[in-house]
């Protein structure tokens, strides 16, 4: 059996899908596209252009959930399957767009630059239980217009594994698919394998920017998946209760549902978001707060209900070091979303309220993932019954060490943690350094980077997209980029 947890009833989640449908026919979502606006009306929205909002109907609604795929996978540089988002998958992937960097043993960040960037990637690549690459962090070494397509670009060059990705500027997004096609060679190949998600951010309350909603069209038509990322903050930006605030996220991410249906239908998506509880004390969006991790969980329950894969920032800490509140954040929140069966948990080396990477904290975090993929398979017999032989077995020999039974099961029985994850008696812990969680993290961190043997990509293909990237640079004033690794 396996386990899960559940925080909203049936009949709940049919009153707050009601209460969000009937606040996109009443009162509308502001939408600051001319195009998008045009799109919604041609299908029957009512639209006030004096205030760019769209008023939806219920026949928009339910025409645009008919027609959204309910799986959908993505494909490594290879084009391999590597990440399958149905039923009750969970994959995780790492945070994304941390403007900082925490370095091992230092209590302050910096900003990271094109050498960090390839370090994440090429450590990312050995993380088994860290299904996609994210673009984790901005490099501050290059022109702040380029660095949408420069984190892909890097990704694309360090790491095989399929990208969680996004746009912050419309001009970006053509690159950014460029760089796709030219991994996948054609158009139909990048529909038919899709290599990236990318995040689209609805503005609370009910708006739509002009970036974020032409994002949506332009992956609708290329067929490229998105994630819905709705981040109402309860008590400043959304209602304070959760069950309001969820009515909020609801209507938001329908809203980008219509979008993208209307434009393409069958264009896939992730039902996602990044809710929080505002914190009134000190003015901050706690991702590691049980209310934000109680959101994330509940309005998956929704987006299942309407029959989509599903997407959280969760499993991640606000904690500015690798401490023990670094720990029990992340460990809480990707057991939550192991046991609600989250298809995409993103939140993997991240810190200070998706500010901030460490490579340290990656290393750990994929451990707790692994626990977590171990835990949600459950418990379930393997030769156990009946049972008296294997007690045989036992009074006879004294051990059961090196059964048959125990040879065939041991590895996928038991979930067996790599060198992070101290298990040693104290007497060994002792003899081999005392060491703490963040030295061990650093070591295996410097290790499997020493270890990277480079990904598949042809160097035909790297040669294509470094062009591509370099003339990008140079339309805003940069001659070269920076020396890679």
């Amino acid at each position: 059996m396996r386990p899960s947890v559940r925080f909203l009833d049936q009949n709940l989640i049919e009153q707050i899908i009601a209460e969000a449908r009937d606040l996109l026919c009443t009162l509308g979502v502001q939408i600051s596209n001319p195009g998008v606006l045009s799109l919604l009306g041609d299908h029957g929205a009512r639209i006030d252009q004096a205030e760019q909002r769209a008023f939806f109907t219920p026949e928009i609604i339910d025409k645009s959930l008919a027609s959204a795929p309910r799986a959908f996978k993505l494909y490594d540089t290879k084009g391999n399957e590597a990440v399958d988002f149905s039923g009750e998958n969970v994959n995780f992937t790492p945070g994304s767009t941390a403007i900082n960097i925490l370095d091992h043993g230092e209590s302050s960040v910096r900003r990271p630059g094109t050498a960090d960037y390839v370090r994440y990637a090429k450590l990312i690549t050995a993380m088994e239980h860290v299904a996609s690459q994210s673009t984790a962090m901005v490099a501050a070494d290059v022109h702040e217009r380029i660095s949408d397509s420069y984190r892909l670009y890097l990704s694309l060059l360090y790491c095989d594994k399929p990208v969680i990705t996004g746009a912050f500027t419309a001009s970006a997004f053509e690159i950014m698919k460029n760089l796709q096609l030219a991994v996948r060679g054609s158009e139909d190949e990048l529909a038919a394998k899709p290599l990236t998600v990318f995040s689209a951010c609805p503005t609370s309350p009910l708006k739509w920017c002009d970036v974020t909603s032409q994002n949506l069209v332009d992956c609708a038509n290329h067929m490229i998946p998105v994630e819905y990322v709705a981040m109402p903050l309860t008590g400043f930006m959304a209602p304070v209760t959760l069950v309001g605030s969820l009515v909020q996220h609801t209507a938001e991410t329908l809203s980008g549902i219509a979008i993208s249906q209307l434009t393409r239908p069958g264009a896939p998506a992730l039902y996602g978001g990044s809710p929080a509880v505002f914190d009134v004390r000190y003015e901050t969006t706690p991702m590691g707060a049980v209310g934000t991790m109680m959101m994330d969980c509940a309005y998956s329950e929704i987006g299942k209900h309407l029959g989509f894969p599903t997407q959280a920032y969760i499993g991640l800490s606000d904690a500015k070091l690798l401490d023990a509140q670094a720990g029990f954040e992340t460990s809480m929140g990707a057991t939550l979303a192991g046991l609600a069966g989250i298809n995409n948990v993103a939140g993997p080396g991240m810190l200070d309220f998706e500010s901030c990477f460490s490579l340290e904290k990656l290393v750990l975090d994929n451990d707790i993932c692994g626990m977590v993929r171990r835990m949600v398979r459950g418990i379930e017999p393997k030769e156990d019954f009946p049972s008296l032989p294997r007690f045989n077995e036992l009074l006879a020999e004294g051990h059961l060490l090196i059964s048959d039974h125990t040879m065939k099961y041991l590895h996928d029985e038991v979930y067996f943690p790599g060198p992070v994850i101290d298990r040693a008696n104290r007497s060994r812990w002792q003899e081999e350094g005392s060491t703490t969680l963040g030295d061990r993290a650093h070591a295996e961190v410097e290790r499997l980077i020493d270890e990277w043997e480079g990904t598949g990509l042809g160097d035909e293909i790297k040669s294509e997209m470094t062009d591509m990237m370099a003339t990008e640079a140079k339309k805003f004033g940069m001659d070269k980029l920076p020396e890679l690794l």
